[in-house]
């Protein structure tokens, strides 16, 4: 059955913090025939997730604001505002902000999935929200123990 049109507007959408951002859900494999998800993330100065791969999805990334350093396999960037990056599944990557200032940006999901995690694991926070409290060890611990379960593979160490 397909899904009903959506409009989410800028103060719509569930906002959760997550391991440290803010990821504001804009649309979910429930919204598209779990064809894609579609998350805003803002990611304050520090912050971003190790490296790491999915079995099951890949992620493009827009930036809209500010810098984040992209490492996408064997390639690193520091991606300003316009910056479009796409990473196939089996890719190893992550982004963090190194910059002295928070960044946002646009992170499709193909297939939808993933961000029934984020869902899972991310606390919700009131509409608005732009900085996230830091991550908690259980939150850490939780996302630990259900990474597996969404096709994920944590690598530790330099990157």
């Amino acid at each position: 059955m397909t899904p009903p049109p959506m409009l989410r507007k800028p103060s719509e959408g569930r906002t959760i913090a997550f391991v440290g951002d803010v990821y504001r859900i804009l649309a979910t494999g429930d919204d598209t025939n779990g064809k894609y998800a579609l998350v805003e993330a803002t990611v304050p100065p520090g912050a971003g997730p190790p490296l790491h791969v999915h079995s099951r999805e890949e992620e493009g990334f827009y930036v809209l604001e500010g810098e984040i350093t992209l490492t996408i396999g064997d390639k690193r960037a520091v991606a300003t505002p316009g910056t479009f990056a796409n990473t196939p599944v089996g890719t190893p990557h992550t982004f963090k902000n190194e910059s002295n200032r928070p960044a946002k940006m646009l992170a499709l999901i193909a297939p939808a999935g993933l961000e029934k995690m984020f869902l899972e694991v991310g606390v919700p926070v009131a509409d608005g929200t732009q900085v996230a409290p830091p991550p908690t060890k259980a939150e850490l611990e939780k996302l630990a123990s259900v990474v597996a379960r969404y096709g994920i593979e944590v690598r530790l160490g330099p990157h």
